[in-house]
């Protein structure tokens, strides 16, 4: 048999959907079912005065990685005792290289398992073995690059909050803002920095376009489950459909470059660590604004609303209607595939 044959008898498939659309996507509902979720829960825990809420937000958020690994074997349509395993390859690779360590690793280790199972007949204890001892290696192996390539991103957004605060303004909701679409995390990175102040307004600013934009731009395709699912969750959802068309990124982006020097130039928001990038994931980036100006008054109320909800939503939808005529964005671009 040839190996190729082996390999569709294995249900391996190496195409570009398989691993940059399939399994990607299934990245984004891993995270928004564990991180994202355990992240509402913290905030609305700490707002009702529920601990409970952040007791169980604690444990959600532990099994990211393990929720990222699950969700992309199966995507994969991995058997059982791969998805399974899967989860130890999910943990290493978060702990080791975040969100994008955990893909990888996973991608791999799953499609590794995959080849492998039943073809021995010990396959109980050779698939299980071959899945996490791949999986924890390429953790190693990839985290130390991917913590790298983290440092040096934060080394770029420091810089940019020494520019003027109109410049900076632009750079900083852009960057950090497109962080948050990415499968990596833009709130570990302003965390690292410690982002602070107007820089981490700008921030908010960025990430609120991202997630605020998207939500609305896609609402014709995904209606309210989808406004919801990326305006309070995660628009990484949309990165599958990114990689499809990365048209559809430039509307959100855009209005991150208006709203981002409007934050530091007229409003002067500021915003602590945490809140700066997670945008409206949980409301935790309006209520990081509240925290860090306890005595805003009503320019930090109207900045807030603005900023973090009113002009991504028009700004976004009027950029997505100009490339809907321009055909730039056409039907379903922006569907949100379960």
């Amino acid at each position: 048999m040839k190996f190729k044959d082996f390999l569709k008898k294995k249900n391996v498939e190496i195409t570009a959907k398989a691993y940059f659309l399939d399994a990607l996507g299934a990245m984004a509902f891993g995270l928004f079912a564990s991180l994202l979720i355990g992240t509402i829960f913290t905030t609305l825990g700490e707002k009702l005065g529920l601990p409970i809420l952040i007791e169980i937000a604690s444990f959600a958020k532990q099994a990211t990685g393990a929720a990222i690994g699950v969700a992309i074997a199966y995507s994969l349509h991995a058997p059982s005792l791969v998805l399974f395993s899967s989860t130890v390859a999910g943990i290493a690779g978060n702990a080791l290289g975040g969100p994008v360590g955990a893909y990888v690793a996973s991608v791999i280790s799953t499609e590794l398992g995959k080849i492998v199972s039943k073809e021995t007949k010990i396959d109980i204890l050779i698939t299980p073995s071959v899945v996490v001892i791949s999986g924890v290696l390429l953790a190693m192996f990839v985290g130390p690059g991917i913590n790298a390539f983290m440092e040096a991103f934060g080394r770029f957004i420091e810089n940019a909050t020494e520019l003027h605060p109109f410049i900076m303004g632009i750079v900083v909701s852009v960057s950090v803002g497109m962080a948050l679409t990415l499968p990596i995390s833009s709130a570990a990175l302003c965390i690292t920095i410690g982002l602070s102040g107007i820089a981490a307004g700008a921030a908010t600013a960025g990430c609120c376009a991202q997630m605020v934009g998207f939500a609305v731009m896609s609402f014709r395709e995904n209606r309210w489950g989808g406004f919801i699912s990326q305006g309070i969750g995660t628009s990484m959802l949309q990165m599958p459909n990114i990689i499809k068309n990365p048209l559809i990124w430039i509307p959100p982006t855009l209005s991150a470059a208006i709203t981002g020097p409007i934050s530091t130039c007229l409003f002067q928001l500021e915003n602590v660590p945490i809140g700066a990038g997670m945008g409206t994931c949980g409301l935790v980036g309006p209520f990081g604004i509240i925290t860090a100006m306890p005595e805003g008054g009503t320019k930090m109320w109207l900045g807030i609303l603005l900023i973090c909800f009113v002009l991504p939503a028009i700004l976004t939808w009027i950029f997505g209607e100009i490339f809907r005529k321009l055909n730039w964005i056409k039907e379903n671009d922006l569907l949100i595939k379960a």
